[in-house]
């Protein structure tokens, strides 16, 4: 193998800090080291899988995932070069087609690569997948950069490669392989994954799903649904809701698996849920900037707190199960088979352990609801497209007696006022996190999160 100590250390570091995937792009990388390096390809061209550690001035750190590729330095090779080393072209082996391939047909191997006796690397092909043949297949990288990487074979499977990765099971192979088993038709069904097991941390790497070909984004459905036909966009919203209350039905199904047994949830619990949300909005309101846009709701921390204390004052509140976990339009697609439920990871900037908890199934209706609030803004900023004033209350109502209809009705609170109550509770976590992301990210934006903590206050009246 290279020996990959002499590579170019300041070029490394440049080049990941640079990617929209490494997410600690505002803390002080004081090194980033190569913490562990399994060769998996040693003929040109080389491919060397690598766990890098990113570390802080307040000494701790992350742990990426980079696969590296190595091609002779003569050879025309432009995309994804990180450096060169001795002679070698060293670049992100997730954009060339031959180490993706060598990934997938590792899968459908289901190998086990093992470095020494402290590390190994394993490659898993999904029970429930299709027979994996040999062969070669077109390979294309998806070209938009996310906080993952993803590479699409002969439009049948993708892949997702996890670039930050925490020990456990990441929540996406879990609640994939779940739902693949039990034949639930409205996700792109899991066909393999591969994962670390070693001295620095158990993890998982990637996963291998269905492609859905032909598919169209929810989230641009929706934009162009309001430029051309609304009423059309509620009938398919509706749907969409039936779709979540099938997805948490199967997800509290199960009887026998912990991890999925709908769990009647502590009294604790919910103070603790109360509390949390609580101490985001305190946090939030303490350093709240001055701004038109913000000037509606200065000064009312203290309302938004009191009337999350009024919502939260509720006896029972149904039963918590696995849930998605950062659901909205994005995370979603309408195929030929209707509506596809995506990205199972749960909110990145959780930590793991918390994305794999259970929670009130209200809590991701929730987020497609505060989704709605963004296609209608969302439609006017970016596409010009007047939207009717009332056509959010019609497209929440559409989702959510969609969702009633199909969800087993023994995961809700009984009633429909504790029912909207849990709801509102969490459209206020939600619009809290939206409006702190804003801030940071799209100040242009501030203004519909504003709108939807208004829009929970006014009804409190």
């Amino acid at each position: 193998m290279i020996d990959l100590s002499r590579l170019d250390q300041e070029a490394l570091h440049d080049w990941i800090i640079a990617r929209r995937w490494f997410g600690s792009k505002s803390r002080e990388v004081t090194q980033i080291d190569i913490a562990e390096a399994i060769v998996l390809r040693e003929e040109s061209p080389q491919l060397i899988l690598l766990l890098v550690e990113a570390r802080f001035g307040e000494g701790t750190h992350e742990t990426y995932q980079l696969p590296l590729g190595l091609r002779p330095a003569g050879e025309d090779w432009s995309d994804g070069v990180i450096s060169e080393l001795d002679g070698w072209t060293v670049y992100d082996a997730l954009v060339d087609p031959a180490h993706a391939r060598e990934l997938l047909h590792r899968m459908r191997r289901n190998d086990t690569e093992i470095t020494g006796e402290e590390a190994s690397l394993r490659f898993r092909w999904a029970e429930s997948a299709a027979a994996g043949g040999g062969g070669t297949v077109d390979v294309r990288p998806v070209g938009v950069e996310q906080s993952n990487s993803s590479v699409v074979f002969g439009e049948a499977l993708i892949l997702k490669a996890f670039r930050r990765v925490e020990p456990g099971v990441n929540p996406e192979l879990e609640l994939l392989r779940f739902l693949t088993e039990r034949g639930f038709p409205n996700i792109a069904s899991l066909a393999g994954w591969y994962e670390y097991e070693g001295r620095l941390l158990d993890a998982t790497l990637g996963i291998l799903q269905e492609y859905l070909a032909g598919a169209r984004d929810g989230w641009e459905l929706a934009l162009d649904g309001l430029a051309v036909d609304p009423d059309a966009l509620i009938d398919e919203l509706r749907a969409l809701g039936g779709v979540t209350g099938d997805l948490h039905s199967a997800l509290g199904s199960n009887g026998s698996d912990p991890a999925f047994v709908a769990e009647e949830p502590s009294t604790e619990a919910l103070a603790l849920l109360t509390a949390d949300i609580d101490e985001q909005i305190e946090r939030l309101f303490i350093d709240l900037p001055d701004s038109e846009a913000l000037a509606p709701i200065q000064g009312r921390g203290q309302d938004v707190r009191e009337l999350l204390q009024n919502l939260s004052h509720l006896n029972v509140s149904g039963r918590v199960i696995r849930t998605h976990g950062d659901l909205h339009l994005g995370q979603t697609m309408l195929s030929d088979r209707g509506w596809v439920i995506l990205d199972f990871e749960g909110e990145p900037a959780r930590p793991l352990h918390e994305r794999r908890r259970k929670r009130p199934p209200l809590r991701d209706v929730a987020g497609m609801l505060r989704s709605f609030s963004y296609a209608a803004a969302g439609a006017r900023i970016l596409n010009g497209t007047e939207v009717d004033d009332a056509w959010e209350d019609r497209a929440r109502d559409a989702y959510v007696d969609g969702y009633l209809e199909h969800v087993d009705s023994a995961l809700l609170p009984p009633g429909q006022q504790a029912i909207d109550q849990l709801l509102a509770v969490f459209e206020l976590e939600k619009a809290v996190y939206e409006l702190r992301y804003e801030l940071n990210n799209r100040p242009d934006w501030v203004g519909i999160p504003v709108a939807g903590i208004l829009r929970l206050l006014d009804a409190a009246l």
